[in-house]
């Protein structure tokens, strides 16, 4: 009767799971088509700086924005759990507040947009065709800053309360637009990175409008999204931790300062390496891309439902859904593992059709092999300490992460060169899956902080 009971709860937990996760999966496959679009589109335009320009300017990018993902975590995890307790009020402040926060960031980056491009220039230290094919793609990319702040905050939103549906057409129309504007902007207008940069940003902001016709429509609905009743203790507590968010958010501001020293960090050690090296990682790093999205959306199930079971104080289903998420991301990283190990090669062969970054990327394509299981458990636990806003051990563990990174790359690094970069970047991700782990299972899980 029990193990009945239990596979009930368990096929209850996967329907919900997948119900969430698979829409997440689609957005998240798309996401990584900003990237692999320019890639592609520059990789057959003849030479090989266009490649390298891009990877810089969409580093650039990386870490500006992510250094702002507190935007779409913070509001995720603030709104699951509002709607978990019932609490209105909380489910709208999550989105104002983020809208608002953006609008301001936004304006900040386009103030800054000289100093901000010639301090990642200087830390990079591309050659010099190299830097100015890159400032190129990003004085017309800045521009789309405002758009990818507002949608962090509509995805969020959407996620927080368990509509996954609204964010992946978002994405979904974000990509059309940007591919058809990419590929006329640059083959027929001829404009060169800097089309591949508007079509970029024509994307954005198309989907942006999307994401706050459809936020709008919802709004009125929230009502009929909150229909359990609960106590007023309940509500309380819901409203407090809406309160308290700014320690959530400074937590995730500071654990992506860390996310981005290392990827950032990555690419310029690579940089330094010469073009060939730099142009490799950049293909390689496409395969990483690809499995953090198709597990974020795992992730996302992660946010929506742990915040879910805080709000209503419900260990027994926190932990359950814990386990069913890790079963799903373990035989989601298998197959991860087998199709890199197969079709590792053709998958450069259509990214670029320059055989000589192609042939020296093949030597590491190992690494890539073995990132689906290292990075596993990292990316699960992220989606669920967001969910229960405990932010304060995400930084730790990640900061940790990025200590043993840079430690065995300026260890290792003179003598074992752009291997020992992987290895680093290897570790770095092992040392988050373990850390987080360890973190879970001996702190206390329902203390916040």
């Amino acid at each position: 009767m029990r193990n009945s009971i239990f596979n009930l709860q368990s096929s209850f937990f996967n329907q919900r799971i997948l119900r969430l996760a698979l829409p997440s999966v689609v957005t998240n496959i798309t996401v990584p088509l900003l990237g692999l679009v320019d890639t592609t589109v520059v990789g057959h335009m003849g030479r090989a700086e266009y490649i390298a320009a891009v990877a810089i300017g969409t580093t650039i990018f990386n870490m500006t924005y992510w250094l702002f993902g507190f935007l779409r975590m913070g509001t995720t995890g603030v709104v699951s759990q509002a709607r978990g307790a019932g609490d209105e009020a909380g489910i709208r402040m999550g989105l104002t507040r983020s809208l608002m926060f953006g609008l301001f960031i936004s304006l900040f980056l386009l103030l800054l947009q000289t100093p901000l491009l010639r301090f990642a220039l200087w830390l990079m230290q591309p050659s010099a065709e190299v830097a100015h094919f890159a400032a190129q793609y990003f004085r017309v990319c800045i521009w789309g800053a405002p758009a990818m702040l507002a949608s962090y905050a509509l995805t969020g939103w959407f996620i927080g309360m368990q509509n996954t549906r609204t964010p992946m057409w978002m994405s979904i129309l974000q990509n059309i637009i940007n591919i058809l504007c990419t590929c006329l902007f640059v083959f027929g207008f001829g404009m060169g990175v800097q089309g591949v940069a508007l079509g970029t940003i024509v994307g954005l902001y198309v989907g942006c409008m999307y994401g706050a016709h459809k936020v709008r429509r919802e709004h009125y609905g929230i009502r009929k999204k909150c229909v359990e009743v609960v106590s007023f203790e309940r509500r309380k507590n819901a409203v407090s931790s809406v309160f308290s968010v700014s320690s959530v958010y400074i937590y995730i501001f500071l654990r992506t300062l860390c996310l981005v020293a290392v990827t950032v960090y990555f690419t310029t050690a690579g940089s330094r390496m010469g073009t060939l090296t730099l142009d490799a990682n950049s293909l390689l790093m496409q395969f990483f891309i690809i499995y953090s999205y198709f597990t974020d959306g795992l992730a996302n199930a992660a946010e929506a439902l742990s915040g879910e079971y805080v709000g209503r104080q419900d260990k027994a289903g926190l932990q359950l859904v814990i386990r069913q998420l890790f079963l799903w991301g373990f035989g989601l990283a298998l197959v991860f593992t087998a199709l890199y190990a197969l079709a590792g090669p053709w998958f450069l062969s259509l990214l670029t059709n320059q055989q000589q970054v192609i042939a020296f990327a093949l030597s590491y394509l190992p690494w890539l092999v073995a990132v689906p299981l290292v990075a596993l458990a990292a990316f699960i636990w992220d989606g669920v300490y967001i969910g229960m806003t405990l932010t304060s051990r995400m930084f730790l563990s990640m900061l940790v992460s990025a200590i043993v990174f840079y430690a065995l790359w300026f260890a290792l690094g003179s003598r074992y060169g752009n291997h020992a970069l992987w290895f680093a970047f290897m570790a770095y991700l092992g040392t988050r899956s373990l850390m987080q782990t360890v973190l879970f299972i001996y702190g206390r899980p329902f203390c916040r902080s």
